[in-house]
């Protein structure tokens, strides 16, 4: 993994997280044209990148994070920040390739499921904060006009990364219920068994968000 972070003391501690639990992080930067660098130069399986950062303090690290995708596609990005930065993260998050979280520091309260989180990412997935959802959707009339309020519900959370069970748990059903609501999602967002379960996930998620 490339670890970007001005804080000297949050880039030291995430890098001692992620060795903990068994990830290697083969450059750790504190600027985005550094992140930048680091992730062509090392192509890791994962880039985590701190929103504002030098020179700007502004969006620098999104920024960044957007310039890395342009160049690196297949590139997999988990974006950490104190607030929602709207404008660069409807880009990063509408390409549609997927391998891409937005998370809240102040709003990451468990260590294993901002793990998991990264893994996730790392694999392909998608992992949003609720709040970066509940933000994006905001600036939309309409997300996905075809969907019902419960399968939109099942869909934010399918945002935030959670497995069917975890959805089944928040919302209170069965997984078999959930199960038929992602089938639905996915005939009515066009998103048919021609493709993995996992890249209909990504794709539904990133069709709402880009809706209008």
């Amino acid at each position: 993994m490339v670890v970007a972070d001005d804080s000297v003391l949050l880039r030291e501690g995430l890098q001692l997280l992620l060795a903990e639990a068994g990830h290697e992080v083969v450059a750790a930067v504190g600027d985005g044209p550094g992140f930048v660098e680091a992730m062509l130069a090392h192509r890791p399986e994962l880039g985590v990148v701190d929103v504002r950062m030098p020179p700007s303090h502004t969006d620098e690290g999104l920024r960044a994070a957007v310039d890395v995708r342009r160049r690196m596609p297949a590139a997999r990005l988990m974006v950490l920040s104190q607030y929602v930065e709207l404008s660069y993260a409807e880009e990063l998050l509408g390409d549609g390739e997927g391998g891409v979280g937005y998370l809240l520091k102040d709003r990451v309260g468990d260590v294993a499921e901002f793990l998991a989180g990264l893994d996730t990412v790392a694999d392909g997935g998608t992992v949003l904060d609720p709040l970066v959802v509940k933000q994006m959707l905001a600036r939309r009339r309409d997300p996905v006009a075809a969907l019902s309020p419960r399968e939109r519900e099942v869909l934010a959370l399918m945002a935030e990364g959670r497995s069917n069970a975890a959805i089944a748990e928040a919302l209170t059903v069965t997984s078999a219920a959930v199960e038929k609501h992602t089938q639905r999602i996915f005939a009515k967002l066009g998103l048919y068994p021609d493709d993995t379960e996992s890249h209909r996930r990504v794709a539904a998620v990133l069709r709402f968000l880009r809706a209008g």
